[in-house]
């Protein structure tokens, strides 16, 4: 079953869906992933990654919420507005709302996070602890960088493509530290990284799976957003083989 999901974090509406599997929840409730969109991404991602693994997740016996961030797709607040922390709050948020739904096993809950998505994931961990984590493709701070021109934070927003980029963001995102978060949680883990990603270079993963004490799948040629139907079977096919082993 497909159902619309809302929950709000500051008075600002969250806009998802919640998958659940159809037959009846067993006594204990099903096992549930949350799964985290990218930078500029959606609930939806590319290729409908995040639609299609959902309803196989469903198939499978295992629920899953996928939302918009506050700024994104069809959620409240403005893209401005983002940062990580805004984000690890709405993780929070989705965490409370999935652990109370009907049928749902609140000590089973994942988490999932792409691209950046596998950022906040990290610096999610201590304050939600999902039953499994699974990053696809995570991105580290250095990735924004190259914003900071000589090192120094623009005044105000930065055009980015057509995206309103604050300035709390890039003051923020330089200071994170997401493998350190990784590191002392402790947890189950699997990280998936394409083999050609230029994105977020696949030693971006390694050092993930490092801090993770855990394995990383390589996706043969894929890059950042898998873009071949072969990589993107490879990367639902083991992702689901992994959260539903849980």
């Amino acid at each position: 079953m497909e159902q619309f999901a809302q929950f709000s974090v500051d008075q600002q509406r969250l806009y998802g869906m919640l998958h659940t599997p159809d037959a009846p929840a067993p006594a204990t409730g099903w096992p549930s992933v949350v799964v985290l969109h990218g930078f500029t991404g959606n609930r939806i991602e590319g290729h409908r990654n995040f639609v299609l693994l959902a309803r196989q997740l469903a198939a499978r016996g295992v629920a899953c919420l996928r939302f918009d961030f506050r700024g994104s797709g069809e959620s409240q607040g403005d893209f401005s507005e983002m940062t990580v922390s805004r984000e690890v709050q709405d993780v929070q948020a989705a965490f409370e709302y999935m652990r109370r739904q009907p049928g749902i096993d609140p000590e089973r809950v994942m988490l999932l996070g792409f691209s950046m998505g596998g950022l906040v994931a990290a610096l999610s961990l201590a304050s939600v602890n999902p039953h499994r984590l699974a990053l696809w493709s995570p991105a580290l701070p250095e990735l924004w960088l190259r914003h900071l021109r000589g090192g120094l934070l623009p005044p105000t927003v930065t055009d980015y493509g057509g995206w309103p980029l604050g300035r709390a963001f890039l003051q923020e995102v330089v200071r994170l530290r997401p493998l350190e978060a990784a590191a002392v949680w402790g947890g189950v883990a699997h990280v998936f990284h394409g083999d050609q990603d230029l994105t977020c270079p696949p030693a971006y993963g390694v050092q993930y799976a490092q801090a993770l004490r855990c394995d990383v799948t390589a996706i043969p040629g894929a890059g950042h957003t898998y873009d071949s139907l072969e990589q993107v079977d490879m990367l639902h096919r083991e992702t689901i083989r992994f959260l539903a082993g849980a």
